[in-house]
């Protein structure tokens, strides 16, 4: 991935290309973890994809270009979170979109949904995205401690629900 990183930033778009498809599954892990709306997800991959694009350049190590493009992608989905909160009347119900879920485990999925919002996000990169603690502060910009403290509260509300 390194090399693929070294040539997208040199301009090479066929590499770009490649890199973003190679992390198309793990994009749409994290968006969905934040928004609910397929539309939504989409919305914020390519909106993601697009500033990579145009500031993978200012990326220092090609190391952590996931945790670089994670944190454009998370602060994506709540730009579009805010909108959503800007705009959203009372009367109208956002329509949800059925998606195929023969690929995800539905039980996790649901598992992660009956969590607060600040300890779903955070068990997503942990347990499916397998960040480390440290990782997950840097693409939230929040101490270590705080992510491993809501870690912990996260499984403890897990336990609690699933018990």
């Amino acid at each position: 991935m390194n090399s693929l990183v070294r040539k997208a930033k040199k301009g090479d778009p066929e590499a770009f290309t490649e890199l973003m498809q190679s992390q198309m599954q793990n994009m749409y892990k994290a968006a969905r973890s934040v928004l609910y709306n397929d539309e939504d997800v989409v919305d914020a991959i390519s909106e993601t994809i697009l500033a990579c694009w145009e500031k993978i350049w200012q990326l220092k190590e090609e190391a952590y270009f996931r945790t670089w493009m994670t944190r454009i992608l998370i602060n994506k989905c709540n730009d579009i979170l805010r909108k959503q909160r800007n705009i959203m009347l009372v009367e109208e119900i956002p329509e949800q979109l059925s998606y195929d879920r023969k690929y995800e485990n539905v039980e996790w999925e649901e598992a992660l949904e009956s969590l607060d919002e600040k300890y779903r996000l955070i068990m997503m990169l942990y347990y499916v995205e397998g960040f480390k603690t440290g990782e997950i502060g840097d693409i939230l910009s929040m101490p270590e401690s705080t992510v491993r403290t809501r870690l912990a509260r996260g499984r403890q509300q897990l336990a609690k629900e699933f018990a």
